[in-house]
């Protein structure tokens, strides 16, 4: 092979080597961009005992236990150690959106609401409106029936009297057959 030919072999080669290394370099960088522009999908975390303002307002000191679990729902934690006491606990994580973080503290004396500790509680609209995820939606259809639509429905007759139950037998036969 002649000199300069192999010259210009060794020229094109080196040409080509380091054309792929600012390629890497460049390809490195432009990955480093795709990889912060798409992230993988992390999924809502809910946790806890939701407490609205509505329900937060509606227990009041002298309530009993079981009227307080039917307003608030059962305490996330019932405590050995604190038995007069209830916590509920709320966490909501989102991606790209702060954690939210509620804590309402429920004292008894005895069977008896004595007071309430809590955090200042969201109203259920509220709430519900911070779950939206940026979803478009449109108009809610008005849930009532117009008074001209009223009279185009048809009647309905009323249901026939209920037949009164035969009565129940005087006794039933053994569900386990007899050993002998």
């Amino acid at each position: 092979m002649p000199d300069p030919h192999h010259r210009l072999v060794r020229l094109s080669l080196l040409l080509v080597m380091g054309a792929s290394l600012l390629a890497c370099s460049s390809l490195d960088s432009a990955s480093n961009q795709v990889v912060n522009v798409v992230r993988p999908y992390k999924m809502d975390i809910v946790q806890g005992n939701f407490v609205s303002a509505e329900q937060l307002s509606a227990i009041k000191p002298g309530m009993t236990r079981l009227q307080v679990r039917d307003v608030l729902g059962t305490p996330l934690v019932a405590s050995i150690f604190h038995e007069d006491r209830w916590d509920y606990v709320f966490t909501f994580r989102r991606q790209g959106v702060p954690p939210q973080a509620r804590k309402l503290t429920v004292h008894f004396k005895g069977d008896v609401l004595e007071r309430v500790d809590a955090d200042s509680m969201p109203t259920e609209a509220e709430f519900v409106a911070s779950l939206d995820s940026g979803r478009k939606t449109g108009k809610v259809p008005a849930l009532e029936l117009a008074p001209d639509t009223v009279s185009q429905r048809p009647v309905t007759a009323k249901p026939a009297e209920a037949k009164p139950l035969p009565p129940l037998p005087a006794s039933y036969p053994p569900l386990e057959p007899v050993l002998r």
